[in-house]
């Protein structure tokens, strides 16, 4: 999308000439003759940039200025003049304006403005739509269900641990609820007041694309690098780190990661000028990480370095009690999404789903409900369990059989 720039001036040759640079220089052009004019049209159009005149008939430019900035405060205005005094810049400045230029306005130094006004202003509108994603995660961190013994003990180790630096260690099975262990702790840390807690899936990125995506690279660092990139350690600088499934990261990016953990600075890829980060890493992974280290997969003293903290995070299978709770939040939480009525578990139906072998842990349990809340009438109940969960459990154990014939004997 065009940058959009308004001049207001009552000259129109100062508009013309205004016009052609700027239009040369491919910016989208839109012109008013005063300051009622000007006015009219910003409550209309939201401009990029304004060039505003201090002299003109009907409304004056101060007057424009305080009207423009009540509307649309975030809009940078450069004021201009050719009956300009230092006393009437600073009052511009004063109100609000970003910059003051006297007429007949030097181009070059038009031009210079202008990219330092929309600079200013790309700067300000990301720094609010940082601050929109800030509170919108804090909102959607959800509540860590469940009474079990082992949730209590959680709970409690993360508001220990989470004022402090203290880099932890998340372990547990797919879909145990690693995850929102990360979030709870970057919510109640400090950081989460002024930093993001920024995730990286380590399984899911190509090895080759890891050390890029951890730490960056400068145009040219290899043949797709068009231009250069931020990696997830800036990005997280002054919050988080989540690395997930950190057993699957390859060796040469776990040296790097060790090396930016020893250090606190990271070094983009094909660049050699190092990075200052202060940044708290969290990491978690469904691997045996002592038994990696003995195979050679995975570095002892990376793994001291993470392990400082470790919380282990059971299957459901072991915390069966926290079932009901949770089965009572992701009803009402999939019939919301759905937009149905919300639809109630029969106490036939709960110890059945209770006595069920759910490997997939706590994301096997919500694909389980949001299928019985399709597919059954008001209630669910026993009948819907055994007619739309327990087939589907048989056919993925007939299945793991087929893959793995020692783990069904088992």
């Amino acid at each position: 999308m065009a940058t959009k720039i308004l001049i207001v001036d009552d000259e129109l040759s100062i508009r013309r000439t205004l016009k052609e640079i700027l239009e040369f220089e491919k910016y989208q052009v839109d012109e008013a003759s005063d300051g009622l004019e000007c006015v009219a049209k910003v409550k209309r159009t939201c401009y990029d940039a304004i060039i505003l005149d201090i002299k003109m008939p009907k409304m004056d430019g101060m007057e424009a200025l305080e009207r423009i900035l009540a509307i649309r405060p975030e809009t940078p205005v450069i004021m201009i003049s050719g009956h300009a005094t230092i006393d009437t810049a600073v009052e511009a400045v004063k109100c609000g304006a970003f910059d003051f230029i006297s007429k007949p306005p030097d181009l070059n130094r038009v031009l210079i403005t202008i990219r330092n006004a929309l600079d200013k202003s790309h700067l300000v509108q990301e720094t609010k739509e940082l601050k929109k994603t800030l509170k919108r995660s804090r909102r959607q961190v959800k509540e860590m269900i469940g009474k079990s013994e082992a949730m209590q003990r959680i709970r409690e180790t993360i508001d220990r641990v989470a004022p402090t630096n203290a880099r932890v260690l998340i372990t547990g099975p797919n879909g145990s609820g690693k995850e929102l262990v990360a979030r709870w702790i970057h919510a109640k840390s400090p950081r989460a007041q002024n930093g993001q807690l920024v995730e990286v899936n380590c399984a899911a990125i190509p090895a080759e694309l890891i050390e890029s995506e951890l730490f960056g690279h400068v145009k040219g660092a290899f043949t797709d690098a068009n231009k250069t990139r931020m990696g997830k350690f800036e990005q997280a600088n002054g919050g988080t780190l989540f690395l997930d499934e950190i057993g699957d990261m390859s060796l040469s990016a776990q040296a790097k990661v060790l090396r930016a953990l020893q250090e606190n600075r990271i070094t983009r890829v094909g660049d050699n000028k190092p990075i200052q980060v202060d940044v708290r890493v969290i990491a978690a992974t469904n691997k045996n990480l002592i038994e990696e280290i003995k195979a050679g997969r995975f570095r002892e003293d990376l793994y001291h370095r993470l392990a400082v903290i470790i919380i282990n995070v059971p299957p459901l299978n072991e915390r069966r009690e926290d079932i009901p709770l949770l089965a009572e939040e992701f009803v009402k939480e999939i019939c919301e999404e759905h937009k149905i009525r919300p639809k109630s578990i029969t106490k036939d139906a709960m110890i059945a789903l209770q006595n069920l072998n759910w490997t997939g842990n706590i994301r096997e349990l919500r694909n389980a409900l949001e299928r019985l809340i399709i597919l059954s009438d008001k209630q669910i109940t026993k009948r819907e369990v055994d007619l739309y969960v327990l087939p589907t459990m048989n056919q993925k154990r007939s299945d793991n059989a087929k893959v793995n014939p020692q783990a069904a004997v088992e």
